[in-house]
């Protein structure tokens, strides 16, 4: 996931709530008996024949790092407006995988593109992560991977990260952030997110260059994981957030000033824990995604499947609390039909509803982002749709307003939690890879007669990145910021990869 830095707003190089990461791992003579004997169940029970398509082609990981290089060639021409620094977050293992790979898991690695008159300048950097620095003192893989939780084999490898904890193999003073999924921009702060931990403060020097400060804990207040996908209100400046835990309370909600001060938190109390890894904001709500997609360690183990499971059974529910509630008393709770989904659109309100916009999947099986899976996700449902709340009689809607696959939508961000009209989006082919950038028109009727996406009805437009090349979601850069011009007067700004030439471009 990707953000712009403006020219105007550069990351602050100091603050008092940045914790400075100095891990302390110990490499004797214990580290090496748990090494060997990992290494013997990972030759018995694991099967290396299993491809690793999230370590390959268009996944493959770049392992070393690009100090900014300038002058790069442009073709045609670089607006004025766009003056500052995109960036993207996503996963890059340093070091080969000890056994499975999940495309959740990897050290997060951040592309910069800098643009300033006219000219741009591209740096790679990883994010300096406790893990990322711990296994550079060991030079090699040692935290337990997402990719290996699965069956006894998944178990073992759990209790082996917890046996290098206890014997202080390996340090978790700082947590395991990998820092790899997505990027905000707030109070003056880059922070690079996984929702698995706590947010790191990244600066952005003023050659394009990125610079990892610490880790956000905001005072000490933060004691609990953060969503990779926090919502800033462009008219208060205050971001909102969650995090989703393994234990009560499953869910915790917070409000962050826009002077950087974290509230008090908020439990919201679902039945289960759950993979939540979104949710969204109006001008006076929060929604929350209460989806069957469950944390099961023993069904781990004695079914064989990955720790996360998906129950097509149960119906998907949706939580709608006042954005400055003190507690969950006012919560409104709404049933649709069973989905996941894994990221939203925008929302906001319209009389007594409460309107949603998102992307919408059918039965996800994670199994299909670890690796083990064809190279044509071929029953793979995900579609754009319109959800609706009632707040006054309690129901709820929803209608499909697009054809499979798409994903990752983005808006003009200035409208955030208000009605808006465009939604830009991603195109998906094989394993999940973007091929096209696709823009839809809310306003319009969808073509229900289309089973494909394609041009016509809703669809005002799709970019196809050509043959083997594959890219990243597309963010908008409003030419003027703010809602007093069109709404979609401005630019996308995206990464592509070709895989037949092995080039990083920028569109």
């Amino acid at each position: 996931m990707a953000a712009i830095v403006e020219e105007s707003k550069s990351s602050k190089p100091t603050s008092p709530q940045i914790v400075i990461v100095n891990p302390k791992p110990s490499n004797g003579l214990t580290a090496k008996a748990i090494d060997f004997v990992e290494k013997l169940i990972v030759k018995w029970l694991y099967d290396s024949k299993l491809p690793q398509h999230y370590l390959s082609g268009n996944f493959a990981p770049v392992r070393e790092e690009t100090p900014p290089k300038t002058d790069l060639l442009v073709k045609g021409y670089l607006p004025e407006c766009l003056n500052g620094e995109f960036v993207r977050v996503g996963p890059n293992p340093k070091f080969s995988p000890v056994a499975g790979y999940h495309w959740f898991d990897g050290d997060g690695m951040i592309h910069g593109l800098r643009i300033k008159d006219g000219k741009a300048t591209y740096v790679s950097r990883y994010v300096r992560t406790s893990r990322l620095r711990q296994e550079e003192f060991f030079g090699g893989a040692k935290f337990m991977k997402i990719g290996d939780l699965k069956g006894l084999f998944g178990l073992l490898m759990v209790n082996f990260n917890l046996l290098r904890v206890k014997l202080k193999v390996l340090d978790d003073s700082f947590g395991y952030s990998t820092a790899n999924t997505a990027l905000v921009y707030h109070h003056g702060k880059l922070l690079a997110l996984s929702e698995g931990d706590k947010p790191y403060v990244l600066r952005v020097l003023e050659d394009g260059d990125l610079q990892t400060l610490g880790l956000l804990d905001y005072d000490k207040r933060l004691t609990h994981n953060f969503t990779a996908h926090p919502k800033v209100d462009p008219f208060t400046g205050e971001m909102f957030t969650f995090g989703y835990a393994h234990a009560p309370p499953y869910i915790t909600y917070r409000v962050i000033s826009k002077d950087g001060v974290m509230h008090d938190p908020v439990p919201i109390t679902v039945p289960a824990a759950i993979m939540m890894h979104d949710f969204a904001i109006t001008e006076n709500y929060s929604i929350f995604m209460d989806l069957p997609l469950y944390f099961k360690p023993k069904e781990m183990v004695k079914e064989n499947k990955l720790v996360f499971s998906f129950d097509d059974t149960k119906k998907s529910r949706f939580g709608v609390l006042p954005r400055y509630a003190k507690n969950e008393l006012l919560i409104k709770w709404f049933e649709l039909p069973n989905c996941f989904i894994f990221h939203n659109a925008n929302a906001w309100e319209e009389g007594d509803e409460v309107v949603l916009i998102t992307c919408r999947l059918n039965k996800p099986d994670l199994e299909m982002v670890s690796g083990d899976v064809k190279e044509k996700l071929e029953n793979f449902s995900n579609e754009l749709y319109e959800m609706r709340f009632n707040m006054k009689t309690g129901l709820a809607s929803q209608r499909q307003l697009s054809a499979s696959a798409a994903d990752f939508p983005r808006i003009n961000e200035s409208y955030t939690g208000r009605k808006q009209r465009y939604v830009y989006g991603t195109v998906l082919d094989s394993i999940a890879k973007v091929k096209a950038i696709i823009k839809f028109d809310l306003h319009a009727e969808p073509d229900t007669s289309k089973t494909q996406l394609k041009v016509g009805g809703n669809v005002l437009g799709i970019f196809d990145l050509g043959p083997g090349r594959f890219g990243s979601e597309a963010i908008f850069v409003p030419r003027e910021p703010g809602i007093t011009s069109e709404e979609d007067d401005g630019y996308l700004i995206f990464f592509t990869h070709d895989e037949n030439t092995g080039y990083l471009t920028h569109s």
